[in-house]
Order: structure tokens, then C-alpha cells, then sequence
């Protein structure tokens, strides 16, 4: 009861009974803890606060409660910072005791609890019956798998559903009952929590033995929830829905009208090539759907067309017009119009960003200018001082680079409160990756020792050294192309083994002189150092446990297994690291070195689009197992399966596809992902339309819809707006990044600053304005 009389008003408001015009302008005033929660410090005509006002003086039986205001403000402010860090959203409780719950609730700890829950409950399908413990999924030789005990894998999942339930409460608590009624995620994840005990409470009532686990299917909405771009990314799915659906309609009418053209041509009984066509392709309306379905992904190409190809060429015109208008125009049609609803959906989201952390900024801002009005009788003009400042950074989760960054940014400013500008402008150095500085160089005495450091540190060294990586790496390939036929026990590696050995000691000596020409610290400060360092042991560690086994190589050095591995292994091995090795060129080559950082900012930055991956994988394999679990059945136990060879060319039976199945959750994934690389994917359809009849067809649709043409164009679309974004503006970032200090780098936002809008001060006092928990005192 407490709590709600608590938040019974905002917590930084006007006072009762005034209108705020009073105020000093600008200023939002924390709550008092210890009286009247909720409530600005009213201050009188004259300027004074109140309690001055009536005849009492600074210090005088109000120094407890000012003190306490104090600490609620900088503690508010050290919360906003960190929600402009982490780009969070500023609409949450502000009273002390929510404060800590916050930053608990947001602490690694918390957080790492809650994620690994989350990956603990999709695991669970691994282990959980059908379990997926077995070598292979293969139906021919697969084992009976371990099957957990009835309630090991509900305790876990139990323990995992009150972990969800403490999360909501905890955010519903924070955000408060209104907005908590007003947001559709926490509902639904309300929603998905009951049904999700209900069915729990439900197989523990049967022991175990239900036909359907539907909690199952609601698990991935907690790795939804708890991610804000797979959320938006959803959003943008939901928005680019009419013109997919158009594009589908528009595939359906092609799809029919060919398959109608084709029954009528294929018909004809005097020509053995129609007459093959249509048995095999074109018998029925849903086996002619069907062809013509995958013919649209190419996946039988040329092989539909062949039959009657054979007798006349003239049908060949019915195939390639049937392919140009699906897949070349249509299903391209399809990846125009989702690029074109997805183009400045990255700008979209990066402004969003943009936005949250300059507006809790400006919160803090507000909230720290606010105690230093309240510390003056007499306040003649707005800000922060900057030792209040320093005390809140002192207290902020953040890395010790960037407050060391932002502190000698302040130092560098003169004395005096600071302004809005300038506190906002602090700030920007969260923008930057700081980099490092590079321990400097050890200094020798001798002329000599300078001249060689001089050389080995010098960048053309490391041509030299990527030059020697290349060398490696064309003797190893020479190799693989001379005994390409040769069987491993007949080779000879005495000619390699030799070569390998060189390099090995010039890796070896390239790390020493580096080592020497930079000092240990200034050799590790260096990631590329670091990978090759690392690489150059692991080979050297190899080389003499070979040396050693087997002796140095000499003609004649063929495999024989006296370790642990055999030669031919170890062997293999290093020449797996001295290719891995190679990848040193990268940084080196700058074209090379742009797409190389470009993929690794789109897997960094796309983390929700593979989210959203596991979502539909994880939902679909569980639907798979629940209807084709059991459906392909070993060879010898089946009637429709061929056991003496002669199956048909190009069946599953023949192609000997039996891992590919759902039997249990991990077979059922690399079946999908099999699926949805469309290649051979009618054979899947011919097999399970046998096995478990023609409805399956549609389940494989769906799946094809769903991952090929709408995931895989999404992943591309946002592939090409962010090459796009990167490529286009690589002259503009060449001289963008020489305006900024060499001791930082650009994040995710810095490359698109030229086109990204900073929000305006009415944009900013008009959402603070309208903070259910905070208000500015105007």
C-alpha cells in the first residue's frame, strides 16, 4: 500500500496546489524520501525556498531531508546515464527503493541469469523425449536413445518458468500498472506463463505421457520478449505483410494458370514423351502444383522439362516461360519489395537509439541541474556543477576508459556550472570505442640494436611475413593436388614435412624479433600479434611432439600410429593451422579488410534476424516431430521402402536421405535447414507425401514461405542497406574519422552520423514532459 501511495503522483512533479510557473525554468526537482513523496520543493515569490520563506534557515531541521533529496537525485541521474548507455528506455519508477531494483534487475548478473534460462529452456528440447542423444539420427543404425526420467526435465523447466515469473513481476513493478496495461508484449508474455503452467501441471498429472506438449511451442516468445530488435524486426515483417501477400497472390494466379497450360499439353497419348511427362509430373492437379512449385526454386530443373524436351524442343518454351516470370521476375519482385519496406529500417532503429540516449541524458540533466537550484537561495542561472557530475560518473556501470575519457573532457573545460550543450556534448565520447594507446617501444642503447629494432618493426616486415604465409600456403596446395590420388598410407611426406619445418622456425623467429622490436607489452597490444603469437606456439608445440614421435622427416616418412595420432593426422593438422594462419592477410589488404570488418558489423549487428531464425526453426522442428515423428522407418521394416536396389533414381531411398527425419528435435533441425536450402527439396515432398500422406506437402510449403522466401530475403535486404550505408560512404568516413582523436573509433552509430538527425530541445522537453514518473517543473 505504501508503494501505491508512493506512486501516487509523479515522483518529480509540480507542487500540489501550485502550477510550477514558480520554478525555476528548466529545472526538474527530485521528491523528497522522508516527506511529501512526489512533491517539488514550492518555492516562494521571492525566489526563496519555501521553508525560507516561513522564517527558517539553511541547515536549520531540514538538513536530513535535503541531504536525502540530494542522494535520490544523483542516484536518479546515475540511473538515466546508464539508460542512455544502453539504450534504454527512461519511462520506469523513480523512487529509491525502484532505483535499486532497477539497477539490479539491469545488472550482468541478472541479466546473464535470465539469458541463460532462456537458452536453458530451448535446450531442453534436446534432451527431453524424443531425446537426441544418440550418435546419429540416422534411422538405419540409430540406437535407442537415453530417455530422461519423468519430472528431471520438468523441475528444470519449472525452476526456468519461476525465473520468467519473477521477470515480469519485476518489470510490470518498474514500469507501472498503467503502462504495463497498455503494452501488448508483457500481456502476452503474462499470458504465455499461465498457459505454459498449465500445460506443465498437466503432464505431471499424466505422468509424462501426454500426446502434446504446447508449452513447447510457446518457448521461443521468451527469447522474443526479451530482445527489443527482434521485436521491431517483427514489426517491420507485420508492415511489409500486404505487399508479400500481393506478391504471393500473384505467384498463386502463375502457378495455376501454368499448371492448367501444362495438364492440357501434357495429355497427349500418341507421344511417349507426353505420355512420360504426365505420369510422372503432371498426373494430377496436386502432383502438377507441386512440380511446377519446386520448379519455381529450380530445385528440378532440368529434369521436369526433359521427358517431352527429348521429343519436340518446342515445349522447352512452356518450362523457360514458366521460370523467367516466377523466379527470375516474380520471386525477385518478392526481394525488391521487402528491401524497399526494410531500406532505412536500419536508419529507423540507429535514430530510435539515437534519440533514447540523448533524451536520458537530457533527463540526467535536468535531474542534477535541479539539486544545484535547490543548494542556492538565489539560483541565477541553470546547470550542473561539475563535481556533482563527477560523483554521478563515479557511480555509473561503465568501463574505465570512457570516464577516464569523459573526466579529462571536463578537466579541459573552465570552472562554471555546465549548460545543456555542454553536459550533452560530454557524452559524445560514448559514441567512441576508445582505443587503447600502444605501450612505446623498448629503447637500446646500442646504434646496432636501434637499427635492428628499427627494421623488424617497421610494416614491411609484415609484408615479408604475409609474403612467407602465402608461400606456406601454395606448398601445402601443391601437395594436395600431386597426391590427390595417392591413398594416405602410401604418401610420402618426407618433401613437406621438411617445408613445414622451415616455416615453422621463420613463425618462430618473426615472433621473437617482433617480440623485441615492440617489448612483450607491445607485441600482445596488437591483436593481429596476439592471433599469430597464439597460431605459432600451437604449431611449434605440434611440430616437436611429430619431431619426436616419428624423428625428423626422411624419405620414406610415412603415417604409423604410435601416439595419440597418427602421423597423417598430425600432420594434417598443422597444415589445417598454417592455412587458418593465413587470414593475417586480411588487415593488410584494405579492399579486403573493408568487406572483412563490413560481414563481422553485420553479424554483431544482426543478432535479433538470427533471433528470429532460431524462432521459426525452433517452432517448426516442434511441429515437425509432433506429425512425422516415427513416419520413416528403417528399410527393413518398411513396404514402401526398396530393399533390393531398385529404387528409383533420384528417390530418398536411392539418395539414402534416412538421417533426415524428425524423430527427434535435432534431426528435425537439419532436416528444415536441408529444406530450405531448396536444393533437391521435391525429393522431401515425394518421401513424406509416401510415408505420411499428401498433407504434408503443405507443412513443407509453409516452411518454404516462411525461411526461403521471406527470412532469406529479409537476411538480404538488410545485407544490402547495410553495404550500402558503408560502401557508399567509405570516402566520406576516410575523411570523417581523421576529425577525430586517435584514441578512439567509430561505433555502430558514428558512420552514419551524417545522415542520422539529433533530436530537437522542444522533441526532448516534450517527451520528458510526458514521463509517467517524472515531470519537468515548468
Amino acid at each position: 500500500m505504501a508503494d501505491t501511495l508512493e506512486e501516487s503522483e509523479p515522483l518529480l512533479s509540480r507542487a500540489r496546489g501550485g502550477s510550477g510557473r514558480d520554478c525555476p525554468r528548466g529545472v526538474l526537482t527530485c521528491s523528497s524520501v522522508q516527506e511529501s513523496p512526489g512533491r517539488c520543493p514550492v518555492q516562494s515569490r521571492s525566489g526563496a525556498p519555501a521553508h525560507q520563506a516561513a522564517g527558517s534557515t539553511p541547515g536549520q531541521g531540514h538538513r536530513p531531508g535535503a541531504a536525502a533529496r540530494r542522494d535520490l537525485c544523483l542516484d536518479q541521474a546515475v540511473v538515466l546515464i546508464e539508460d542512455a548507455i544502453q539504450y534504454r528506455s527512461i519511462n520506469h519508477r523513480m523512487d529509491a527503493r525502484s532505483l535499486w531494483l532497477y539497477r539490479w534487475y539491469y545488472s550482468s548478473s541478472s541479466q546473464w541469469i535470465l539469458s541463460f534460462t532462456i537458452f536453458l529452456i530451448l535446450a531442453l528440447a534436446f534432451v527431453e523425449t524424443p531425446s537426441s542423444l544418440t550418435r546419429t539420427s540416422d534411422v538405419r543404425y540409430r540406437p535407442a536413445p537415453w530417455e530422461p526420467p519423468c519430472g528431471l526435465t520438468e523441475g528444470i523447466e519449472a525452476l526456468c518458468l519461476l525465473v520468467f515469473a519473477a521477470d515480469v513481476s519485476v518489470k510490470s513493478y518498474l514500469i507501472g500498472w498503467a503502462q504495463f496495461r497498455r503494452n501488448p508484449w508483457l500481456l502476452a508474455y503474462l499470458v504465455v506463463l499461465v498457459a505454459s503452467l498449465l500445460d506443465w501441471t498437466v503432464s505431471l498429472s499424466l505422468v509424462c505421457q501426454e500426446p502434446l506438449r504446447v508449452r513447447r511451442l510457446l518457448r521461443p516468445f521468451f527469447l522474443m520478449q526479451n530482445s527489443s530488435m527482434m521485436k521491431k524486426t517483427l514489426k517491420c515483417i507485420r508492415r511489409s505483410l500486404p505487399e508479400m501477400a500481393s506478391v504471393g497472390l500473384l505467384l498463386a494466379v502463375h502457378l495455376c494458370l501454368f499448371t492448367v497450360f501444362g495438364m492440357l499439353l501434357f495429355t497427349g497419348e500418341k507421344d511417349a514423351g507426353q505420355d512420360r511427362e504426365r505420369l510422372t509430373y503432371f498426373f494430377n492437379l496436386p502432383e502438377a502444383l507441386t512440380t511446377l512449385l519446386v520448379l519455381l526454386t529450380t530445385a528440378n530443373n532440368p529434369d521436369v522439362m526433359i521427358p517431352v524436351y527429348s521429343r519436340n524442343r518446342a515445349y522447352a518454351i512452356f518450362f523457360i516461360a514458366f521460370t523467367l516470370i516466377g523466379s527470375l521476375f516474380l520471386m525477385n519482385l518478392m526481394t525488391a519489395i521487402i528491401y524497399n519496406q526494410f531500406r532505412g529500417y536500419l536508419m529507423m532503429s540507429l535514430q530510435t537509439s539515437l534519440l533514447r540516449r540523448r533524451l536520458g541524458t537530457r533527463a540526467a540533466y535536468e535531474v542534477l541541474s535541479s539539486v544545484t537550484a535547490e543548494g542556492e537561495a538565489h539560483p541565477k542561472r541553470l546547470g550542473v556543477k561539475p563535481e556533482d557530475f563527477l560523483q554521478v560518473l563515479q557511480k555509473v556501470q561503465l568501463d574505465s576508459d570512457h570516464k577516464q575519457a569523459i573526466t579529462e573532457k571536463l578537466h579541459s573545460r573552465g570552472d562554471g556550472l555546465l549548460s545543456t550543450d555542454e553536459f550533452q556534448k560530454l557524452f559524445y565520447e560514448f559514441d567512441k570505442r576508445v582505443i587503447k594507446e600502444h605501450p612505446p617501444r623498448p629503447e637500446y642503447q646500442s646504434p646496432f640494436l636501434r637499427s635492428t629494432q628499427f627494421l623488424f618493426g617497421h610494416h614491411y616486415f609484415d609484408y615479408l611475413g604475409n609474403l612467407m604465409a602465402l608461400g606456406n600456403l601454395v606448398t601445402i596446395c601443391v601437395f594436395l593436388v600431386l597426391d590427390a590420388h595417392v591413398l594416405p598410407k602410401d604418401r610420402d611426406d618426407f618433401v613437406l614435412g621438411i617445408l613445414n619445418c622451415i616455416f615453422i622456425l621463420y613463425y618462430l623467429l618473426e615472433m621473437l624479433l617482433k617480440v623485441f622490436s615492440l617489448g612483450l607489452q607491445g607485441y600482445l597490444s596488437y591483436s593481429s600479434n596476439v592471433f599469430d603469437g597464439l597460431l605459432t606456439i600451437v604449431l611449434l608445440v605440434l611440430e616437436i611432439s611429430t619431431l619426436a614421435e616419428y624423428g625428423f622427416p626422411h624419405r620414406g616418412w610415412k603415417p604409423a600410429t604410435l601416439g595419440l595420432l597418427s602421423l597423417w593426422d598430425m600432420t594434417r593438422l598443422v597444415n589445417v593451422l598454417i592455412v587458418f594462419r593465413f587470414l593475417r592477410i586480411i588487415p593488410s589488404m584494405q579492399l579486403m579488410s573493408l568487406v572483412a570488418s563490413t560481414i563481422l558489423d553485420l553479424i554483431k549487428n544482426m543478432r535479433a534476424f538470427g533471433g528470429i531464425l532460431v524462432v521459426i526453426y525452433y517452432v517448426f522442428a516442434i511441429i515437425g516431430i509432433s506429425l512425422f515423428q516415427g513416419v520413416i522407418v528403417a528399410p527393413r521394416n518398411s513396404s514402401l521402402a526398396s530393399v533390393n536396389g531398385s529404387a528409383p533414381c533420384g528417390s530418398f531411398e536411392q539418395l539414402e536421405y534416412w538421417p533426415n527425419n524428425f524423430d527427434d528435435f535435432a534431426a528435425a533441425l537439419v532436416t528444415l535447414w536441408d529444406v530450405m536450402i531448396v536444393n533437391n527439396w521435391q525429393v522431401f515432398l515425394d518421401a513424406f507425401r509416401r510415408y505420411a500422406g499428401p498433407w504434408s506437402e503443405v507443412y513443407f510449403v509453409l516452411w518454404w514461405l516462411v525461411s526461403s522466401v521471406i527470412w532469406v530475403n529479409l537476411f538480404l535486404a538488410l545485407i544490402l542497406e547495410n553495404f550500402l550505408h558503408k560502401w557508399d560512404r567509405r570516402s566520406h568516413l576516410q575523411s570523417f574519422t581523421q576529425e577525430l582523436e586517435d584514441t578512439s573509433e567509430m561505433t555502430q552509430e558514428l558512420p552514419f552520423r551524417d545522415v542520422l538527425e539529433e533530436p530537437t530541445e522542444e522533441e526532448l522537453v516534450e517527451k520528458l514532459s510526458r514521463h509517467p514518473h517524472l515531470q519537468l517543473c515548468r
